[in-house]
């Protein structure tokens, strides 16, 4: 098969905050799973301070794709192209780039250009290709303006943090426990009910009922992506009222010493609902230091599950 003529879309959103705010939140694509809606996972392969190549899950029209891309990072000029390596059918090739322009008055204009290919055997590619970008770019570039317009810092309210935790069973039984998580209802004290589903294998659809420490009672929904025993990473596509977003990650290894998991979080915090859930006088720290007990509690007692579930 050939390839056709490219195609070109451009995406454009002006932004109250300053072009560097913006440019970094996208030059780091280990937060894109928390900030961008559609993004579920972001794995390096290669990297370095003006370049990386990296495997990307995302949801495109409803279902999870994977494919591989290459950045060149200009800070001088607040631009990040990108290239992906493998396209998967019908896109022949995809490139194209962001570009962050100050404008007076300290806002700014986001540009996000597409460049792509469609093999030359499908006359209804372009079009589809087309509307999977509008509606995808749309949602990101909206992403950007609610994280940096709504916070006076973006670290205030994107942080990410891990706990490793040394296991009494092996990696593969762990993993094997976090991956089967319709067997944590009558395991885990926080979860309550479990419905997953595995439309093809190793991506999952997870949608839980759990309940904090203090009686709050939440439902979330996750997509995850499960590799080989190795690790499991999900993005929670439906949140409780104090995030606007949290990813994770899990990675299982056994050593000399005994068998660890690492539990990974990356979140961002809701700013209008840190009163409304922590009460009139919480502060960002309130929320980080509350988000960070709470999350990084229900990843030890989800690893301690592993246990009970064996006996």
């Amino acid at each position: 098969m050939s390839a056709a003529l490219p195609h070109r879309t451009q995406h454009t959103l002006t932004v109250d905050a300053p072009a560097e705010v913006l440019y970094s939140l996208v030059a780091d694509v280990t937060r894109w799973p928390a900030v961008f809606e559609p993004t579920v996972h972001v794995r390096h392969l290669e990297r370095s301070a003006r370049a990386a190549r990296f495997e990307i899950w995302a949801e495109v029209n409803g279902e999870v794709v994977q494919w591989t891309s290459r950045r060149v990072l200009d800070p001088e000029r607040r631009y990040v192209s990108f290239r992906q390596d493998h396209a998967n059918p019908p896109v022949a090739s995809m490139s194209g780039g962001w570009l962050f322009r100050e404008l007076p008055g300290g806002s700014t204009e986001i540009v996000l250009r597409h460049r792509f290919a469609v093999v030359d055997d499908d006359p209804a590619a372009p079009a589809a290709i087309t509307a999977a970008l509008d509606r995808n770019s749309a949602r990101e570039l909206a992403a950007l303006g609610r994280l940096a317009a709504g916070a006076a810092s973006v670290d205030d309210v994107v942080f990410s943090f891990s706990d490793t935790i040394e296991l009494s069973v092996s990696a593969a039984e762990a993993y094997d426990f976090v991956a089967r998580a319709d067997r944590w209802p009558g395991v885990l004290p926080h979860v309550s009910r479990v419905e997953l589903a595995e439309p093809r294998p190793r991506v999952q659809h997870l949608e839980m009922d759990t309940v904090t420490a203090d009686g709050s009672r939440h439902t979330t929904r996750s997509v995850r992506i499960c590799r080989d025993g190795d690790w499991i990473a999900y993005k929670q596509q439906v949140t409780p009222r104090l995030l606007a977003g949290h990813s994770g990650h899990w990675s299982f290894e056994d050593g000399p010493s005994g068998s660890v998991a690492t539990a990974r979080h990356t979140v961002v915090i809701d700013p209008a609902a840190v009163t409304e859930v922590l009460g009139p006088d919480a502060t960002a720290a309130d929320a980080r230091a509350y988000l960070r007990d709470a999350l990084g509690r229900n990843s030890r007692a989800t690893l301690e599950g592993a246990a009970t579930a064996r006996v």
